[in-house]
């Protein structure tokens, strides 16, 4: 079979972008090169991989099928590629790592701490997003390994959990509610939730509560937790947040918490890699030591109360 690194690049980019006209800008080449690309990728798979839907392209279920494998493909050659660099000595050896927003934020810095001291010839990179956005990294192959919360089981990744995550109801310190009774969740009926962007881990678990216990608050979406954080303590609303990103407001008394009767979610942190392809040393020595008793050490100095 004849199938060429152009023509996967060719049909993942207009997969992406929804026309051959986007994917020819980005690549900088003609529109007919990007469509003899795909015509010739599907001549030879013998189906059809793109539909047109109005002005746009989207993939058939051949090509919906199609897209993982030509993005592991892809993603297995650039991997190969470094390995090759950083085995002959043209490279130096590197590790990129991925984050959802509240791990990048609270645990990865003491992780990075400890782990660079002991492997101080790697070049570390960090990349941090949501969820959505993390994950999609992975399944392409733009980051190694990553901190994240529950892992999808349809995208073939790999974690092993490391850390608890605790979630906790976050409201201004003077709330009535927040005198340390156990309250009802109807109690809460007309809050406004506080909400991270969609895509976002948090997000999801907010959505999965609120449905579970039949609530429709008011929502109010804002883009980080540094931001849920400020507009709950002015009194905006309510927000369910990860202990490890308000224990230090917390402390200071500038936020306060609601028991909730029943108790809330209790999710885990994991350290994920792709399951696709061999597993690069650096992945692993990384996976190991996010597991150690020397990490868990780390962090819980880092995230344990003041006295």
């Amino acid at each position: 079979m004849a199938v060429t690194v152009t023509q996967l690049v060719a049909f993942l980019t207009v997969v992406r972008r929804g026309s051959v006209t986007a994917a020819a800008d980005e690549l900088v080449v003609t529109q007919p090169s990007v469509s003899a690309a795909i015509n010739a990728l599907e001549r030879e798979l013998g189906t059809t991989l793109m539909e047109r839907s109005g002005r746009n392209l989207r993939p058939t279920a051949a090509g919906r099928a199609y897209v993982s494998y030509a993005t592991n493909v892809l993603g297995l050659l650039e991997q190969g590629a470094r390995a090759a660099r950083e085995a002959s000595g043209d490279a130096r050896t590197s590790l990129r790592i991925g984050a959802v927003m509240t791990a990048g934020e609270y645990l990865v810095a003491p992780l990075l701490r400890m782990f660079r001291e002991a492997n101080p010839e790697l070049e570390i990179t960090l990349h941090v997003g949501n969820r959505e956005d993390v994950f999609q990294r992975l399944v392409d192959h733009e980051v190694d390994v990553a901190i994240t919360g529950r892992i999808p089981e349809e995208l073939g990744l790999q974690g092993r959990q490391f850390l608890p995550n605790e979630f906790v109801m976050i409201t201004a310190p003077g709330d009535p509610l927040a005198k340390g009774r156990p309250v009802a969740v109807q109690e809460l009926m007309g809050r406004p939730w506080l909400m991270r962007e969609p895509g976002s881990g948090t997000r999801v678990l907010s959505e999965e509560f609120l449905a579970a216990h039949e609530l429709h608050p008011k929502v109010l979406t804002l883009g980080s937790n540094g931001a849920i954080k400020q507009a709950v303590g002015l009194g905006l609303g309510v927000a369910l947040q990860s202990r490890c990103a308000v224990q230090l407001e917390l402390q200071l008394g500038v936020l306060g918490t609601i028991r909730v009767r029943g108790g809330l979610p209790r999710r885990a942190w994991y350290v994920v890699h792709s399951g696709v392809g061999p597993v690069r040393r650096e992945v692993s020595d990384f996976v190991d030591f996010a597991c150690s008793r020397a990490a868990q050490h780390a962090l819980a100095r880092t995230l344990a109360p003041a006295a």
